[in-house]
C-alpha cells in the first residue's frame, strides 16, 4: 500500500502489518495506531527545539547536510510496505528540519524572517494535499508551522522581540538578565492574557482533529498540541536559570 493513500483505522492496516513501527518498541506497540502517530508527531516537533537548535548554532552546515539524511530515510521507509506511513510522516519532518537549519544557522538574529523561512515547505505541502498525496507528512508540517506561527504571535504581542534578538547573540552566561526581562513581561496581565488566548486556540485546533480516526488528523493534532508542551518547557527553563 502506498503512503500516498489516505490512511484510517478502517483501512486494512492490521492485516497488512502496517500497524507496526519500523523499530519494535513493545510498550508503544500496545497503543492504538492513532496514539502512536500523535506521540511520534509530538516527539518530532521537539527534536528541532531541543536538539537541532544547539547543533545548528555550532555546526550549521552539519545540520543542513543532515536534511539529506532525513530525506533518504524518509524515502527508504516509504518504499517498504510495513513502514510507508512512517516515511510519510518523516518527510513532513524533513521540511521542518530544513527550515530550522537555514533560519537558526544563519538568520536567527532576525525574528521577522523566522516564519517566512519556516514556511519554505508550504507550497509543496499545499500542492501535495491538493493532489491527495502524503497527507500524514503534509498535515504534520502544517501543524508544526501553525504552532510556530502562534508562538511567534505571542512574541510580537508581548513585545519580546528585543529579548529574542539578544538571546541568540549572547553567550549563555550573559542570558540571565535577558530572561529576567522576558519573564517580567510575560507575567504581566497583558502577557498572561495572550498566553491564555493563544493557548486556547492551540488546544482547539489541536484537539478537534483527534475526533477523527484518520492518521493524518492525529499527526496534525499532535504537532499543534505539542507546541503547548514545548513552549511550557521553555518557560520553565527560563525560570530555572533565574
Amino acid at each position: 500500500m502506498s503512503s500516498r493513500k489516505l490512511y484510517s483505522l478502517s483501512s486494512p492496516l492490521e492485516s497488512a502489518g502496517l500497524e507496526e513501527l519500523p523499530i519494535s518498541i513493545p510498550l508503544i506497540e500496545r497503543l492504538p495506531l492513532t496514539w502512536r502517530f500523535l506521540l511520534a508527531s509530538a516527539f518530532l516537533v521537539s527534536i528541532p527545539v531541543f536538539f537541532q537548535a544547539p547543533l545548528v548554532r555550532s555546526a550549521p552546515w552539519l545540520s543542513l547536510v543532515m536534511t539529506g539524511g532525513w530525506f533518504w530515510l524518509s524515502a527508504w521507509l516509504r518504499s517498504r510496505p510495513r513502514s510507508a506511513e512512517w516515511g510519510d510522516l518523516l518527510m513532513g519532518f524533513t521540511w521542518t528540519w530544513l527550515a530550522g537549519s537555514i533560519y537558526w544557522g544563519w538568520l536567527r538574529w532576525e525574528p521577522l524572517l523566522h516564519l517566512p523561512v519556516e514556511s519554505v515547505g508550504l507550497p509543496f505541502a499545499i500542492a501535495g494535499l491538493r493532489r491527495g498525496q502524503d497527507r500524514i507528512g503534509n498535515w504534520f508540517y502544517l501543524g508544526s508551522l501553525f504552532g510556530t506561527a502562534m508562538t511567534d504571535a505571542y512574541f510580537y504581542a508581548v513585545n519580546l522581540i528585543p529579548q529574542w534578538r539578544q538571546l541568540v547573540q549572547v553567550e549563555p552566561h550573559l542570558m540571565e538578565p535577558i530572561f529576567q526581562s522576558a519573564i517580567a513581561q510575560m507575567q504581566t496581565p497583558w502577557g498572561i492574557s495572550w498566553a491564555i488566548g493563544l493557548g486556547s486556540v492551540l488546544l482547539l485546533v489541536g484537539g478537534l482533529p483527534l475526533r477523527s480516526q484518520q492518521l493524518h488528523w492525529w499527526t496534525l493534532g499532535g504537532a499543534v498540541l505539542s507546541t503547548i508542551l514545548v513552549d511550557g518547557l521553555f518557560w520553565l527553563a527560563a525560570i530555572s536559570v533565574l
